[in-house]
């Protein structure tokens, strides 16, 4: 069950992919639609802006949003303050919207018109859609800030900003064309236009960042090949840049652009990837407070059902947008769930080759101690897939070198499908005699990875590492596809030229890159 599980929140993964796509796309080319309403002459300017708009905002990743993200916050609540006093100008001038607080109008519409109700979700859920950016943030600033954040500030300027919409609508239906851009004022529409901008690039920048983020945990998952991460503040490790992610997503995001061409069909596409996610999330909260937690299943069903309800209707509302354009968040998603899985899939195979064809350790040393080779000065790290058994780099240095270190160091890094892994926690020594040990080292996968970190952890336990005189030893295997009982050959294939694609081990595990040695063979799976 737990496997299964993990799949299914694997696939929500995949998700956030397609909607990270949709989202910058969709939030960027909307406000620059403004200008359309200021003048239609700007109509033709609208594409070409919106991708120079997403290229400068992409560009600039790699700096990291250490120095400009002081300007989030100001630009933000600038922004809320403003939509929320253009709706509030609007309510004043129409106060009758205020009786769509009364819950009875929502019923007795939906009881007469259940059809256009269930195809009215799919667009209402455009407004939900977004509150999800506030559980990813969560880790970053925590409940209370969050909770302020939403209840003193986001959901009331959003809330008088929707009824503005809805009052500009009851006096001007003509105004259905862009409901949000017709509450300025003329002198105001371009400013206005600006500041959407401007609030679109931050919502867009969120987003991306999110992406970074998951695909650095994806990767210490074990279901992405390793890729360049790059840490963008000295300050903050959470502050990553992916340029791999970074530039496909641009690319998706252009090609979006370029197929839907305006807001309103992108909002066709919008919503399935969420509310799908949505749903998942559900889901998993019932298995976690139950098996997890151990709360009674009453209590768990009572606690999930309401949300379950609600996500369903969302999600099965969404459904019908599956043929205009929905379809390309799920596409998106089933091509990075089928990396995803054909990653992990060739690393259990390439796993169970390189067993096969192992060593033991401990039998090993004993045999070479008998007639010991010549010993050097200095520590050997060698890293091995799985503990117990000889490194490949082991032995091409016997055959080649015929020397051994005075040190020699077998490293396990193994990455855990929990978030965090104390430093107290981090390795687990055990002496195999001759100077030699078998180490494990142990990652959440949140944490960073940074193996000569973990193993100054060493220092008191026997081991002498003086990081000038110790060298790393990295095996690099050719993965050779063959035919047999794995998996198909398209995919064995693709398994091997994403291995071979993967960034260096030695940067993943932030090595220093004069104390590598690397020594390759031909694996076959």
């Amino acid at each position: 069950l737990r496997s299964k599980m993990l799949l299914v929140g694997i696939f929500g993964a995949c998700l956030f992919y397609g909607d990270g796509v949709i989202t910058p796309a969709i939030t960027v080319l909307s406000a620059v639609e403004g200008l359309e309403v200021v003048s239609p002459a700007f109509k033709n300017w609208v594409i070409p802006l919106t991708l120079i708009i997403l290229f400068g905002l992409f560009f600039v990743q790699k700096r990291g949003t250490a120095d400009i993200g002081k300007f989030f916050g100001p630009v933000m609540i600038l922004w809320l303050l403003v939509i929320g006093a253009l709706g509030l100008w609007q309510i004043v001038a129409h106060p009758e919207i205020l009786w769509a607080l009364l819950p009875w109008y929502g019923w007795k519409f939906t009881w007469h018109h259940p059809g256009i109700t269930f195809i009215i979700l799919g667009a209402v859920v455009l407004c939900v859609t977004g509150a999800e950016a506030l559980y990813a943030d969560m880790g970053h600033f925590g409940k209370k800030p969050i909770r302020i954040a939403w209840f003193f500030i986001a959901m009331p300027c959003l809330t008088l900003n929707y009824f503005g919409q809805g009052a500009l609508l009851l006096a001007d239906p003509s105004a259905v064309k862009n409901p949000f851009f017709n509450l300025a004022p003329d002198w105001g529409q371009i400013p206005l236009v600006i500041l959407a901008t401007a609030a679109a690039v931050i919502a867009s920048q969120a987003l991306i960042s999110g992406a970074f983020s998951v695909t650095k945990q994806v990767i210490q998952l074990g279901y992405l090949p390793r890729l360049r991460v790059l840490h963008t503040s000295v300050k903050e490790t959470g502050q990553i840049y992916v340029p791999f992610v970074n530039w496909m997503l641009f690319a998706m995001i252009v090609l979006a652009v370029g197929m839907f061409r305006s807001s309103s069909n992108l909002a066709a596409a919008y919503g399935i990837a969420v509310t799908t996610d949505m749903l998942i999330t559900t889901v998993l909260t019932f298995f976690v407070i139950r098996y997890a937690w151990k709360l009674p299943l009453l209590l768990c069903i009572g606690a999930t059902s309401l949300f379950f309800m609600v996500d369903i209707a969302f999600w099965a509302s969404n459904l019908m947008k599956l043929t205009h354009g929905g379809w390309f968040p799920l596409a998106i998603a089933g091509v990075v769930f089928l990396l995803m899985i054909t990653w992990k899939d060739g690393r259990a195979l390439l796993a169970q080759s390189l067993h096969e064809a192992s060593i033991p350790l401990k039998d090993f040393l004993e045999s070479i101690f008998i007639a010991p080779p010549k010993r050097v000065d200095g520590t050997a790290v060698f890293l091995t897939v799985e503990p117990g058994t000889v490194p490949n780099a082991l032995l091409h240095n016997l055959k080649h070198n015929k020397v051994l270190h005075e040190q020699n160091l077998f490293v396990t890094v193994r990455n855990h499908e929990v978030p965090w892994i104390g430093m107290q926690k981090r390795l687990e020594v055990e002496p195999l005699g001759h100077d030699c040990w078998q180490i494990i080292v142990n990652y959440g996968f949140k944490n960073d990875i940074n193996l000569p970190k973990a193993l100054g952890l060493l220092t008191g336990r026997g081991i002498k590492l003086n990081p000038m005189a110790t060298s790393y030893f990295l095996s690099r295997d050719i993965v050779v596809p063959t035919l047999g009982k794995g998996m198909a050959m398209w995919r064995e294939k693709l398994f091997a030229q994403m291995h071979h694609s993967a960034s260096a081990a030695a940067e993943f595990l932030s090595l220093p890159s004069n104390a590598v040695v690397e020594l390759g063979s031909k694996v076959e799976i």
